[in-house]
């Protein structure tokens, strides 16, 4: 079996013409044209960041605060929460009084009504004076210990009626009384220093 042969190439066909000669680095000069000119052209971001710098070197770095200016600013700092400190521990104090207050006034009131039973039991008349000497003592007893609570009776019999202090729940006519007065007490009134704890209930003058 035979196979058809190549014929070598003749010299003419190896060596490559003048014109092809003068071609090759023409080409290979527009091929590198694009690569030379993608490496020219910078990156965004470098750009972006080289006109950040350049325009914080033309901005102006503010000056430094002195010593004095920030001595002066911790100082004011300083007198302001000192005033707000104080004006707080003042405000808790009136506080804590009021607070302590109320619940005074409010444990004085749950005794009052043993007060009224006693000194109803007093109005009663009784021929058993050792039976009259104990209640008068317990209510003895009662009254010293309001009175070292600061508690004091309101005053209300021949008194001018005060709405401040009195509760009118009756009203009479009389002629020989002025207007106004008070001329029976229903209930005992108390206060606890300038405050009213319980008002006094009382029959008027019209």
């Amino acid at each position: 079996m035979s196979s058809k042969m190549k014929d070598p190439p003749t010299p003419e066909e190896e060596l490559p013409t003048p014109e092809q000669e003068t071609e090759k680095p023409a080409e290979a000069e527009k091929a590198a044209e694009p690569e030379k000119a993608a490496e020219k052209q910078p990156e965004p971001e470098k750009a972006e960041k080289a006109k950040k710098d350049e325009k914080a070197d033309k901005t102006e770095k503010p000056a430094e605060p002195s010593a004095e200016s920030l001595l002066k600013s911790e100082k004011d700092r300083y007198l302001r929460l000192l005033a707000e400190y104080d004006n707080y521990r003042k405000r808790s104090a009136k506080e804590r009084e009021s607070i302590y207050a109320d619940v005074r006034a409010d444990t004085v009131t749950k005794f009052l009504p043993v007060y009224d039973n006693l000194a109803r039991a007093l109005e009663q008349a009784t021929s058993d004076e050792a039976y009259r000497k104990g209640v008068e003592m317990i209510m003895s007893q009662l009254k010293d210990i309001l009175s070292r609570m600061g508690v004091t009776e309101i005053e209300s019999i021949g008194q001018k009626f005060d709405p401040s202090l009195h509760n009118a729940v009756m009203h009479e006519h009389d002629e020989t009384k002025g207007e106004g007065e008070i001329v029976q007490e229903l209930q005992k009134g108390f206060k606890m220093g300038d405050k009213v704890i319980r008002f006094a209930m009382v029959k008027v003058v019209n």
